[in-house]
């Protein structure tokens, strides 16, 4: 999901007010909203491999897995967001049906048009999160996954997997295999002929 250029500007309870009334999704960054576009079959499914693994080894207990459509608030950067995969243990959290203010673990599925902002300006503002341990990120184009994960001294540490891996997710006291994730991600071409990781998607 790609942020084109800004249609309003708000605060953040005219955003929440206006939001609920339209018919797209938008997030809000600092006063200003912005247009969610659609995404492709890949990155669809690679969302639903991953959510569809976290609920079920998470049903039961404390933790709820929200997909695409649940925003995560930043206060401390003044945005919202809407992550492909969010992950909150919270209790408060069920107090809030708007919005999640304390996400455990978030993941984006990368796209050539959000993959800068995705690693950039969204991480910078997701860091912010007190409660956040762990940002991952799915390189569908790579069939690569990043996990970045807060230290005890608060640093982020990148740790990179790829097919034939095993994902561990600390925060959630989990591992899931790479290949799972990226299971029927692969496009074709017109011609019918698979992309290689190494080329840029059509």
């Amino acid at each position: 999901m790609a942020i084109p250029q800004a249609e309003k500007r708000f605060d953040t309870a005219a955003y929440l007010a206006w939001e609920e009334e339209q018919p797209e999704r938008h997030e809000y960054v600092a006063g200003e909203v912005f247009a969610m576009v659609g995404v492709r079959q890949s990155h669809n499914v690679a969302t639903l491999n991953l959510a569809a693994i976290l609920r079920q080894a998470l049903r039961g207990g404390p933790c709820r897995v929200f997909v695409e459509s649940v925003k995560a608030r930043i206060e401390a950067a003044d945005c919202f967001f809407y992550p492909d995969i969010l992950v909150t243990c919270d209790p408060r959290d069920r107090l809030t049906p708007d919005y999640v203010s304390n996400a455990l673990l978030v993941a984006e599925v990368l796209s050539e048009s959000t993959a800068a902002f995705d690693r950039g300006g969204k991480f910078a503002a997701y860091r912010k999160l007190d409660s956040l341990q762990e940002y991952v990120l799915i390189d569908l184009a790579a069939q690569r996954i990043e996990v970045f994960r807060r230290d005890p001294e608060n640093h982020w540490v990148l740790h990179e997997h790829g097919p034939g891996d095993t994902v561990e997710l600390a925060s959630l006291a989990l591992q899931v295999a790479v290949d799972e994730v990226l299971e029927d991600t692969a496009e074709t071409t017109a011609s019918g002929a698979t992309p290689s990781a190494a080329e840029t998607p059509p």
